[in-house]
């Protein structure tokens, strides 16, 4: 009985890495009781709504067979360009129409790395991994290398308001998070990315619009990481041109932590948010154990090899 349990249990990679999560938060309390208290929780989940909002479009695009490098340039170059246009004395943008235009940034960037993945066949690994120096560097240009901060009362509400005693970000995160894993499972327009990250042949040999979705599925990318670097700029009050860096890298790490697969077909966004708060309390626990900070890309970067390792065995498996 017991077997046939955990059997049961080994199939679903929600509860897989929902159990780690759950054995982690035990292990490190057991260490220093403080480690789950009201202050932790809330700073952990403060760190990683904008790696959630983010992986919500990298699981899409990893079960279609593809990924996104940019997310943290497109992210930062989507929030300098809303900061820019709101405190720019010669244009005070009102921060709706700034807010709109920064999403518009992060559509145009992923509607840019689809079209060339899509229509012209080249590797996302380079697509993307372009967009990010390209994106990067127009931070960089478009802010002068300087910071921007003193944004309006509502765009600074979206990042330090509260709804029920729940910080705004939080709660943007998390229903997204709700509502992407819905779409991801049920709506028949978004499994058929699951077809194609399976075999893409297959795929449109069957009539799905391959070129079509996979342009779709970036353009979500870009608009999610806008959304995630905009939410950040309102929280802090500020925009940075280094915002975000090696982003990319803890999203994709999260997301396949959570479940998904670098070749493809599988993968859900509730895995991927498992995976983030995994990966957020690698601080806090860094913290409590009075180890130095730089300790933590090194522990993203081993989940990282694990994960990808595990991946691979478990396929040939």
């Amino acid at each position: 009985m017991n077997t046939a349990v955990l059997a049961r249990i080994a199939r679903f990679a929600e509860m897989r890495i929902l159990l780690v999560v759950v054995a982690f938060a035990v292990a490190m309390t057991i260490y220093d009781v403080r480690f789950l208290s009201s202050d932790t929780i809330s700073t952990v989940l403060l760190y990683l709504f904008g790696y959630a909002i983010m992986a919500c479009g990298m699981t899409v695009l990893l079960v279609s067979g593809g990924f996104d490098l940019s997310v943290g340039s497109v992210s930062a170059l989507s929030a300098m360009v809303a900061a820019v246009l709101m405190s720019e004395p010669s244009i005070a943008l009102a921060w709706p129409w700034a807010m709109l235009i920064g999403l518009a940034t992060g559509a145009l960037l992923g509607l840019f790395n689809g079209l060339v993945v899509a229509r012209l066949g080249i590797n996302p690994f380079i697509t993307t991994l372009g967009t990010m120096l390209l994106a990067r560097g127009l931070t960089y240009i478009v802010s002068g290398g300087a910071g921007r901060s003193g944004f309006e009362p509502g765009f600074c509400w979206l990042g330090q308001g509260h709804v029920l005693g729940v910080q705004m970000p939080i709660v943007i995160s998390l229903i997204l998070v709700f509502l992407a894993d819905l779409l991801l499972r049920k709506s028949r327009f978004f499994r058929q990315n699951y077809y194609i990250g399976g075999n893409e042949q297959a795929a449109r040999l069957s009539g799905i619009a391959v070129n079509r979705i996979k342009v779709f599925n970036y353009c979500l990318s870009g608009t999610l990481a806008a959304l995630a670097g905009l939410l950040f700029a309102a929280r802090l009050d500020a925009a940075m041109p280094n915002a975000g860096e090696g982003d990319e890298l803890k999203v994709i790490t999260a997301v396949i932590v959570g479940g998904a697969s670098l070749s493809g077909g599988k993968g859900t966004v509730l895995g991927a948010f498992l995976g983030c708060l995994l990966l957020a309390m690698i601080r806090p626990a860094i913290d409590s154990l009075g180890i130095q900070d730089f300790w933590e890309k090194a522990v993203v970067g081993a989940v990282l090899l694990i994960a990808v390792i595990l991946d691979r065995v478990g396929r040939r498996a």
